[in-house]
């Protein structure tokens, strides 16, 4: 789901946010006239592939490779293979799929969640169950593992905002 391009200074950029223009745009006006469904944070994780996927955070230097932590079989832990194909989601994911059916291509799961309310709350149960458990992972990891780019950033915005909330 998520791609980097080279922008021609050396660093990439990321057109995560394309693929999910793409698979909205043809539901544009469905969605934005919907009468159910709203985004919570975990939805918008999947649908962006921001978030715990061991690409993304790969991509922003918090893990040192893109590996999925949760299956063996893959190379890459992206929104996509979240969604629709490692092995720690199965049960989840027949849940899913008995709703929405077994196209889980970012497009085909935007387009039935406009379509439906029932197809709208089966993909938000999957992103906030799956995803929950994926920020409790993270954060074991965060704990366990003592590798700088594990460690949270501590930036000068930071710092200046932590200063003003100091006792006197």
């Amino acid at each position: 789901m998520e791609s980097v391009e080279n922008d021609g200074k050396g660093k990439g950029k990321s057109t995560a946010g394309l693929a999910t223009v793409e698979a909205i745009r043809p539901v544009l006006d469905d969605w934005l006239g919907r009468k159910h469904g709203s985004l919570s944070f975990r939805v918008t994780q999947v649908l962006s592939g921001h978030g715990c996927f061991g690409k993304y955070l790969c991509r922003i230097d918090r893990e040192p490779d893109a590996r999925c932590h949760h299956c063996v079989h893959c190379g890459e832990d992206t929104a996509q293979h979240t969604l629709a194909e490692c092995v720690a989601w199965e049960e989840q994911r027949r849940v899913l799929t008995n709703e929405i059916g077994g196209d889980l291509s970012l497009p085909a799961v935007v387009r039935k969640m406009v379509d439906s309310a029932e197809s709208w709350d089966a993909v938000v149960s999957f992103c906030e169950d799956v995803i929950s458990q994926k920020e409790t992972a993270e954060r074991e990891r965060d704990i366990s593992t003592p590798l700088p780019a594990r460690s949270r950033r501590t930036g000068r915005r930071r710092r200046a905002d932590n200063a003003l909330f100091q006792p006197p």
